[in-house]
């Protein structure tokens, strides 16, 4: 373990591991959000499903009224009509007395006929409850499955929201960490830009590490810090074609669109020899609302870069077999130029990263809510290392040489100025 990590406390010697302390407090309040964020869609689930319980009394009762309403409705008709058969039988038998017989038996006849009059709408009233049955098995049914889907679909979103905007989140807390180990000065100029340098550097690792995952075969390059060039190069690869092209990528995260990155980003290009140059930007240029080209750069947010990226690799693979396959028949550096900047091209693309924007905007809210959780997390940081500068500073103005020095905690050249006064007060 590097010792440079560590202090000691003045009263119980006991050795502190800084780095420690700040990755469990950091780890901790990561785990309470997400457990919070679980009890509350397990909260929203509960809701959901007293709601449809109760939608499902609701519909017991219209139901049951219906069936009431609907036996009175059947005793009374019987009633009257057998009311009416009675009276147009006494009035019969008055009237038509010597037809006795003829009548009694156009009767029967009658009464055969409404009751098998009867016995069809008993088999309806039957076939009708049947069908009610049947229909509210299949709302139930239809009801659960839709509920079901929902709950499946709303735990997905979550999952993808959630691993998302966590990727970005968790690089760059391991970048932070990782420069706790660094000196005072350093940590103090890039508080003071407010970590807009650490910000720009945890994107062009992600951009390398997506693009090194999603196309094994493809070659990734990194520009060195302080070298000419972009960011890095991406050297399209096949299993049966090597440097089908290449695609420079150059990331941005600043607050403010500088014009003159994209005349810089085409001197790169052009250096490296590569055919596309893409501009991973936090901030778009004011005439652009989202991904396009401009200038021959194609200029996007990281949310449209994963998209773009595949449509542009693909298309230099297309285009680079076309070419092979017609050798000799025309500059192919203009073919690809060509086709890379015609407005067929463009539309492609915007065709495909369409979904991307999409979930752009729902990642807004959430993006705004993290940059108010990084910046309480900035603080925090700062107020332990601040506190622990000055502990430290505190013991080493009591005990002087007498206990061991950490680097990250003294200015550059210290240990010089410290061994200078050890060599005077030996001699």
């Amino acid at each position: 373990m590097d010792q440079s990590s560590k202090i000691s406390c003045p009263n119980c010697q006991t050795s502190i591991d800084v780095n420690q302390i700040l990755y469990r407090q950091l780890e901790g309040d990561l785990k309470k959000k997400y457990d919070a964020q679980l009890v509350e869609v397990s909260r929203q689930q509960e809701k959901e499903a007293a709601l449809f319980a109760e939608q499902k009394r609701q519909f017991e009762e219209v139901k049951k009224k219906e069936n009431e309403l609907f036996k009175e409705r059947l005793e009374a008709k019987l009633k009257e009509e057998k009311s009416l058969m009675n009276e147009q039988l006494k009035k019969q038998l008055a009237e038509e007395n010597s037809e006795v017989m003829a009548g009694i038996q156009k009767e029967l006849q009658e009464k055969s006929d409404k009751l098998k009059e009867y016995n069809r709408m008993q088999a309806d009233l039957e076939r009708l409850k049947r069908e009610k049955t049947e229909l509210k098995e299949e709302i139930e049914m239809a009801a659960e499955k839709k509920f079901s889907q929902q709950i499946l679909f709303e735990k997905d979103k979550i999952k993808r929201q959630e691993e998302d905007r966590m990727e970005l989140a968790m690089k760059e807390l391991k970048k932070q960490l990782e420069d706790q180990k660094k000196l005072t000065e350093e940590m103090k100029r890039k508080q003071e830009q407010g970590s807009m340098q650490l910000q720009g550097e945890v994107q062009e690792l992600a951009i390398e590490e997506w693009l090194e995952a999603t196309f094994p075969l493809d070659t990734i390059e990194e520009i060195k810090k302080g070298a000419r060039g972009a960011d890095c190069v991406q050297i399209v690869n096949t299993r049966s074609k090597a440097n089908c092209g290449k695609i420079c990528y150059e990331s941005k995260r600043t607050k403010d669109f500088q014009p003159t990155w994209i005349e810089k980003f085409k001197a790169d290009i052009r250096d490296k020899g590569a055919d596309i140059g893409v501009l991973v930007t936090e901030v778009m240029p004011s005439d652009m609302q989202r991904l396009g080209m401009k200038d021959g750069i194609w200029i996007c947010t990281f949310d449209e870069f994963k998209g773009l990226s595949n449509v542009l690799r693909e298309s230099i693979i297309r285009l680079s077999a076309a070419i092979s396959s017609q050798e000799n028949k025309g500059d192919k550096m203009g073919m690809l130029y060509d086709f890379l900047t015609s407005n067929a091209f463009k539309l492609q693309i915007e065709a495909i990263v369409e979904g991307f924007t999409t979930m752009k905007n729902d990642l807004e809210s959430e993006k705004r809510s993290m940059q108010r959780i990084w910046k309480s997390r900035e603080k925090q940081i700062e107020k332990v290392v601040t506190n622990t500068i000055d502990m430290y500073g505190s013991i080493k103005g009591i005990a002087g040489n007498a206990i061991g020095t950490v680097k990250a905690l003294e200015l550059p050249g210290s240990d010089e100025d410290d061994d200078e006064q050890s060599t005077l007060e030996l001699e």
